[in-house]
């Protein structure tokens, strides 16, 4: 075998022993389980993970995920724990310990205190019956037949299978809670997440006199003065009262003008597009990207509301683009 074929045949061996890992994590889940996120539900204070080593860089990324799905969580380091950082707990507050043999040292002399202070305990090791796993009020089974190290000493499968855990814990809490796409929002304002999430058309569109519109009786070659210099490709067409009417677009011109120049001369109400594609100013911006990419087009006419006949603005997929909402 070469060298290349060494490497792919180790890495395959990894991914194949970390799946089978999780696959059988999933068939051990039960009602421990089921008891840990309803203890984690009627908890008044904080999660708190807990965890050394390897098992406690999968506690951060654990209290982490719970922290942006609607369940306030922190990471205690436990050998900090013991040296003052205990003081982080509140009498409300939950534990979740992590330690893959369940006789960490660390933990094992922080879980007096934990039990001192009354504060529900969930375990999560490899052992029931290990220090860590009689402490616990609910044991989470984490074990693994075997590490994907060859070595069978660095974590590997059973960091995998404890983070799946965690995963599973976070998620079956976010269904719970109802968490929806804009609570995920206000704990990721940041990113193109966020403003997917957080933007809406309306603090993005153009109003007032920015607003491409001309009467049905503009003659097309005075429309195209509106449509250059208001710079979105775009004009509307509104009868006396300011309801639209229709729309006229940059490329409806080169369309028009290939078959017919005279028509210059012909009222922007004769050649309009009727019955614009619109959107409300309530709606995320994200969905006036998703209705643009539907229709295939750059600008959408912005209403009130679905009876609203008038528009309030317009919003352009360069508005888009500069807000990083793409």
């Amino acid at each position: 075998m070469n060298k290349s074929s060494q490497i792919l045949s180790a890495a395959q061996h990894v991914l194949q022993v970390e799946a089978e890992a999780v696959s059988a994590l999933s068939e051990r889940l039960n009602g421990s389980f089921v008891n840990a996120v309803e203890m984690i539900l009627s908890c008044n204070g904080r999660v708190v993970v807990t965890g050394m080593g390897k098992s406690g860089l999968i506690c951060q990324k654990m209290a982490a995920t719970m922290a942006s799905t609607g369940t306030p969580a922190f990471f205690l380091h436990p050998a900090e724990g013991v040296h003052g950082d205990l003081g982080m707990l509140m009498k409300d507050d939950l534990v979740i310990a992590v330690s893959n043999s369940g006789e960490t040292e660390e933990i094992a002399r922080i879980l007096p205190v934990i039990k001192r202070m009354g504060l529900p305990l969930i375990a999560m090791a490899s052992q029931a019956n290990s220090t860590l796993g009689r402490a616990g009020d609910v044991f989470l089974d984490i074990s693994v037949k075997e590490e994907a190290c060859p070595l069978q000493l660095a974590p590997t499968a059973s960091t995998t299978v404890t983070l799946a855990m965690g995963d599973a814990l976070a998620v079956a809490l976010l269904l719970q809670r109802g968490f929806k796409e804009e609570d995920f929002a206000l704990y990721h304002p940041g990113g193109s997440l966020g403003k997917r999430l957080l933007l809406r058309v309306e603090d993005l569109m153009h109003t007032g006199a920015d607003i491409p519109m001309v009467s049905e009786s503009t003659l097309l070659k005075d429309a195209l003065y509106e449509i250059s210099s208001k710079k979105l490709g775009i004009t509307g067409v509104a009868d006396p009262h300011g309801q639209l009417l229709g729309v006229f677009t940059d490329g409806d011109l080169r369309r028009t003008i290939e078959n017919d120049i005279s028509v210059l001369e012909h009222p922007i109400g004769e050649i309009m597009s009727r019955q614009p594609k619109r959107i409300l100013r309530g709606n995320l911006a994200a969905k006036a990207l998703q209705r643009m990419e539907a229709y295939s087009i750059t600008s959408l006419f912005v209403f009130e509301t679905e009876d609203s006949k008038a528009p309030v603005g317009i919003i352009h997929l360069h508005d888009l683009l500069k807000a990083g909402v793409i």
